[in-house]
């Protein structure tokens, strides 16, 4: 049992969690946010790489707020954009320059940015595609893969259960449901498949790819287990698409703007036919694109597919922005990230093996997963399930009593305003932890 001096106090976010349940279901506004420990928290500010809560606790903040502060919070910069810009108006039901500007930046730096719309976030965002890529090719089925998320929508909020009794055989996949409440026509519209298994995606494009319009996928598997690509794998799902005239479509939520401007196609050398762009783009403001290749986006272009929104690119989203994706251009600035992230890989393995812990480090410096478990590798969702789900817990409960805050799957992120000493501190206090584990 997991046992430590509790240096923080919660009592004043306790206080107000109770208040909060009289007016918001469940106390929060977002299903996730109840999974803190030892309860929801209430934050009172942010700056840099650092969060302060209501209690006046202080935590090194690696969950960067789910992602998107990849510049650090309350960036001054972003701030004077945002005030500078939102004074000359805040919405107008029509266009402005900065959406142009901001256009041109993502169609400079992303291979499959030909054309684009902006959203309000990435579910909506991904919801565009799926039309896109069902009117230009006429079908209406979508291949995904298990454990990848692309929003919380009733038609991709399937495979995400990681219940091997329930699931199926790997061949056979049996989608879950991953809420009640879902309606159960959407079953129809996709095929759901184990990652990292190309031969098993072309046996199904063989007997279905009449009824296939498109694959999506997270390029890199961020939000289960920060899993890469098998060598070939992308590739061949960019080999499949073109042979039977599906879309690639790359969910570029997490991956966009956190493994470089490009995102991850850049940095894997795949270019999907359409991409979709979030979190790290704006510093926490909700904006989000829709991007691809001409052939596609014209059906949006002509007006033959309709794509709408009455506060899409409004002015304070579209500078934070233009002012977050200059910082990231500095010179410099990339190389920072992965260093940083790629030393706290390595002194968190260090620290592993000194305390004689099984804790796995998987992924890219500027993001990764941690958990617990004897295997040298995990490859796709199914192998979640080797994991020693409690352990890995008390792991990110120690680290967040003693100030570091970790998103609760055991997912890092590494922002631009990190530090090497905020690096040191983060393996000095896991070590810490994994002792205690111990115990």
């Amino acid at each position: 049992m997991l046992e430590l001096d509790i240096k923080l106090k919660h009592a004043k976010s306790a206080e107000l969690l109770q208040r909060s349940k009289k007016v918001l279901a469940g106390g929060v506004s977002s299903e996730f946010r109840k999974y803190n420990h030892p309860h929801a928290l209430f934050y009172d500010r942010a700056e840099g790489v650092y969060l302060y809560d209501v209690d006046g606790n202080r935590y090194l903040d690696f969950t960067l707020s789910q992602g998107p502060m990849i510049v650090g919070h309350s960036h001054p910069y972003i701030a004077k954009r945002i005030r500078e810009y939102s004074q000359k108006g805040q919405l107008y039901a029509g266009q402005h320059l900065l959406e142009i500007e901001l256009a041109e930046k993502l169609n400079a730096h992303i291979p499959s940015a030909e054309l684009m719309r902006f959203c309000l976030d990435g579910s909506t965002a991904v919801q565009t595609a799926f039309r896109v890529a069902r009117a230009k090719t006429g079908r209406n089925k979508f291949i995904r893969f298990e454990g990848h998320y692309h929003g919380w929508l009733d038609n991709v909020s399937w495979g995400l259960t990681l219940d091997e009794e329930k699931m199926g055989a790997k061949t056979t996949p049996i989608p879950l449901p991953w809420t009640s409440g879902m309606a159960q026509g959407v079953v129809n519209e996709f095929i759901v498949l184990p990652w990292n298994d190309l031969e098993l995606v072309k046996k199904t494009f063989e007997m279905h790819h009449d009824t296939i319009a498109a694959i999506i996928t997270e390029p890199i598997m961020c939000n289960s287990g920060c899993i890469l690509p098998e060598e070939g794998f992308l590739e061949g799902l960019r080999e499949l698409c073109d042979d039977y005239g599906a879309a690639l479509i790359f969910d570029e939520v997490i991956t966009g703007f956190r493994t470089g401007l490009g995102g991850a196609q850049k940095f894997l050398n795949v270019t999907p036919d359409l991409s979709i762009f979030a979190k790290a783009m704006a510093s926490g403001y909700p904006i989000s694109a829709v991007v691809g290749k001409k052939e596609w986006m014209h059906l949006i272009a002509e007006g033959k597919v309709i794509h709408a929104g009455t506060m899409n690119s409004a002015c304070p989203l579209v500078a934070a922005a233009l002012a977050t994706i200059e910082i990231l251009e500095e010179e410099g600035t990339y190389e920072r990230i992965y260093d940083l992230g790629l030393q706290l890989i390595e002194g968190l393995r260090n620290a592993a093996h000194k305390t004689g812990q099984n804790l796995l480090v998987q992924g890219l410096g500027p993001m990764f997963h941690t958990g617990f478990t004897d295997k040298d590798k995990v490859r796709e969702f199914r192998d979640l399930g080797a994991y020693e789900q409690p352990k890995s817990k008390k792991f990110v409960y120690g680290l967040q009593q003693k100030g570091v805050r970790v998103i609760g799957r055991g997912l890092w992120y590494i922002s631009a305003v990190h530090q090497k000493k905020h690096i040191e501190h983060a393996i000095k206090m896991a070590e810490e932890v994994l002792l205690d584990l111990k115990k």
